[in-house]
């Protein structure tokens, strides 16, 4: 059997106190320390692309889309069950960005439509002592490197028309009418 709870009766004046105490504490209360969320991207500003404000809009919208896509998980559709692990491997380093710090998908966005860019941090040499350098990395001397710029380095030069050579699968070696 269930105990009833009597109300309480208050009157005007303690009603009036009771509403000034809970002001009084809501006004002490701290804002929130998020402390499961990582030191570097807690700090960072709410304009900024990688913030915990922006993140966090993507991970609602992921879960969204995870929630409309469960029957695809075993789906003998092409592609529906791929795209259903793609966007559950989103959510989670979404999740594992704002744990660690350190993003690890090669999009980024709500719907994943931005491509995340390079930077080097660190530069390492050859052994005659010059930089080593990706194409599509940004560095702190040079910028964004280029194609350009390395055919410019190692001496490569564009083939324009260059003839594909094919195999045929019958012997080795043998090249098919082009």
């Amino acid at each position: 059997m269930k105990k009833i709870r009597k109300k309480r009766k208050l009157t005007d004046e303690q009603k009036a106190v009771l509403v000034e105490r809970i002001t009084k504490a809501r006004e002490a209360k701290k804002p929130a320390a998020q402390l499961s969320i990582h030191e570097t991207v807690r700090n960072l500003p709410d304009d900024d692309i990688f913030s915990v404000k922006n993140v966090r809009g993507w991970i609602k919208n992921a879960k969204d889309k995870l929630s409309g896509m469960r029957s695809w998980k075993n789906s003998k559709e092409k592609g529906q069950a791929s795209e259903y692990l793609v966007q559950q491997g989103y959510l989670h380093n979404l999740q594992a960005y704002l744990r660690d710090g350190v993003y690890r998908d090669m999009y980024y966005g709500e719907e994943r439509q931005f491509k995340t860019k390079f930077k080097c941090v660190v530069m390492a040499y050859n052994k005659d002592g010059t930089p080593k350098r990706s194409v599509g990395v940004m560095y702190p001397d040079i910028g964004v490197y280029t194609i350009e710029m390395d055919n410019e380095v190692n001496g490569k030069r564009a083939v324009p028309n260059k003839k594909q050579v094919r195999k045929n699968g019958r012997g080795k070696g043998k090249r098919a009418p082009v």
